[in-house]
């Protein structure tokens, strides 16, 4: 028998003072078996960063052609692509290939290090691509974060941001690791 995904439900406040967005977000996130609540949690703060009314998140690990999130126009055209972790650059390229922007939130200390100095410069020709790391000590603190019914508040100012749930605050920085257009 399978083991089903475990339903967490956030409700996330995005103050993103940097792209002037501001709403409330009651989010369900079917977390998969084999994902751990670290990068169920950096794929929840992806989603706080990139927040819109048609952002939404893919069916996960189990299906190989669909992103962490996406959000699509009122066509089905994929305007943005997001994954989290640290994928095969062939998925990059594909998802390059099948989207307007993708960005791509790696994270994972040492292991990520790895993996961006072996993509780093086949990524680069990507136009559409934008590669943002998370320090290891910010994805580990939100992990402790994690809880089946949460109330979360991320603020974003100056590309500082800050995840809270009242008792305890995340802060970190995002590092640029390849802005859209192919620059480092």
């Amino acid at each position: 028998m399978a083991l089903k995904a475990t339903i967490f439900k956030a409700d996330l406040s995005v103050a993103d003072m940097d792209r002037n967005y501001y709403a409330d977000h009651a989010l369900t996130l079917a977390r998969h078996p084999s994902e751990t609540d670290e990068r169920m949690m950096v794929r929840l703060l992806a989603f706080a960063l990139n927040a819109h009314e048609r952002l939404a998140f893919g069916k996960g690990l189990c299906v190989d052609d669909e992103p962490d999130l996406w959000r699509k126009d009122l066509t089905g055209t994929i305007e943005q692509w997001i994954d989290v972790g640290l994928p095969d650059e062939k998925w990059v390229r594909k998802a390059c290939n099948r989207s307007r922007e993708v960005l791509l939130l790696s994270y994972g200390g040492r292991a990520a290090e790895v993996w961006w100095s072996q993509n780093r410069d086949k990524l680069t020709r990507l136009e559409n691509l934008t590669v943002l790391g998370l320090p290891v000590d910010a994805s580990q603190e939100l992990a402790t974060l994690a809880d089946r019914g949460m109330r979360l508040l991320c603020n974003v100012q100056d590309g500082q941001i800050w995840v809270t749930n009242g008792e305890r605050t995340v802060h970190t920085e995002l590092i640029t690791l390849l802005a859209r257009g192919g620059t480092v």
